[in-house]
């Protein structure tokens, strides 16, 4: 009776066993006989924020509320005023986006593979979230934050200090700056006034108001560290206002104000080994905001004049092999095709001495002076070439938009 029996159980015993294999790895794939519930559908992809930049154009600029000079007569005791004054115009960001989720390795082998049919193989989507913080600079309902927060995002949810939450459209975003326009629609929204970053001074005290880690607003106190720094590979563009408030994770698009309440600058980054604080961190100044806002409100995008020339700085070794005495200027390390300089006749090699009159000394001073040149204006330059000074005339043309690439892995081309 056994040896009659045994051929025969193997078998379902083998089917039993594959069975429980395949429900226990793919309870997803395989429909339940017992549920009359109809399966569950894959919402579509939202639909783009981003407005056409051709709608830019009839749009004024935002009406921004000035702040009074700083005081430094004497300090106060507590600075509960000043973030009852900046604090409701500071936002949480939501942003998510749908990407696909990797199919189970399992699903390359051919014996997996034939159980499903073509229909039922597709990958599935998932979606992935980050937050951020964001500042609202005019009763419009136009928000500041950094292009790094929302970037590739399929919906943007604001959340306000007083409890209102809503949908965010993308108005623009300047990836070389890290700036991003957004704007919702509210009624009485909570404005921040902006200072003259130009009047910032070491040593002023500093407010960092942001939404680190999630886990809701807060307030951090400390200094203007520096003002002016650059040459820190985060941004094409840098002059950040340097600050020993903390700044975390979160904070990012936040803002930094002075006693009075008035934004100092847009809270982007930190330098930190653990990925937390370290009293090391960086914000675009207000004055820098504010333009780049007008130009994303206005125009859809931020002009900015290009030479065209990819720039290297000249050290002594190489400015003594070029006969010169001194490491004054750029070489010319590369020429766009077709770009200013191109169309100029410089060429790769040429040291470039001076632009309109004024020495050139360091590469991305150049490259930020430069950007400020309206495209169209004739530009006066001296090189040299082979040892002999030359005077070039161009005209400075725009710059074309950069990918959303890292700032270090962008072109640094003037």
């Amino acid at each position: 009776m056994h040896r009659f029996v045994l051929p025969y159980l193997w078998p379902v015993l083998t089917g039993v066993l594959l069975a429980a294999l395949l429900l226990f790895i793919f309870p997803d794939r395989l429909s339940n006989p017992f549920s009359s519930a109809p399966p569950a559908q894959t919402p579509p992809p939202a639909s783009p924020l981003v407005t056409a930049s051709e709608q830019a154009s009839s749009r004024p600029a935002p009406e921004i509320r000035q702040a009074a000079p700083l005081s430094r007569d004497q300090g106060p005791a507590s600075y509960a005023n000043a973030v009852s004054q900046a604090a409701p115009a500071v936002v949480n960001i939501y942003s998510s986006r749908i990407v696909e989720r990797d199919q189970h390795p399992l699903m390359s082998d051919p014996f997996f593979q034939q159980f499903f049919n073509g229909d039922d193989a597709t990958t599935h989507q998932r979606m992935l979230s980050s937050l951020g913080s964001g500042v609202i600079v005019s009763h419009d309902g136009y928000v500041l934050t950094n292009h790094h927060v929302i970037n590739g995002a399929d919906e943007i949810q604001v959340a306000l200090r007083d409890g209102r939450e809503t949908l965010a459209e993308v108005i623009g975003t300047d990836p070389e700056s890290d700036l991003a326009v957004l704007r919702i629609s509210l009624d009485d929204l909570p404005v921040i006034e902006m200072t003259d970053s130009a009047d910032v001074a070491v040593g002023d005290v500093a407010l960092a108001i942001g939404n680190p880690f999630g886990v809701g607003q807060t307030v951090t106190m400390g200094i203007i560290s520096a003002t002016g720094r650059s040459h820190l590979g985060l941004n094409a563009y840098e002059d950040f206002i340097q600050t020993d408030a903390a700044i975390n994770p979160g904070n990012s698009g936040g803002a930094l104000v002075n006693p009075d309440g008035a934004l100092v600058g847009i809270n982007t980054a930190i330098f930190s080994r653990s990925g937390g604080s370290q009293g090391i961190g960086f914000a675009i100044p207000a004055n820098l905001a504010h333009s780049i806002l007008d130009e994303l409100v206005t125009q859809g995008r931020v002009i900015r004049g290009w030479l065209g020339i990819e720039a290297q700085a000249l050290s002594r070794e190489l400015a003594a092999s070029f006969g010169l005495r001194t490491p004054q200027g750029v070489i010319v390390a590369g020429v766009v095709s077709g770009g200013p300089a191109d169309n100029a006749g410089l060429e790769p090699g040429d040291i470039l001495l001076s632009i309109d009159g004024q020495a050139v000394l360091d590469a991305r001073a150049t490259m930020s002076n430069i950007a400020s040149i309206p495209p169209g204006t004739s530009l006066p330059l001296t090189i040299v070439r082979s040892g002999e000074r030359m005077d070039v005339t161009l005209e400075v043309g725009e710059r074309p938009v950069m990918d959303n690439a890292p700032a270090g892995e962008r072109p640094k081309d003037s």
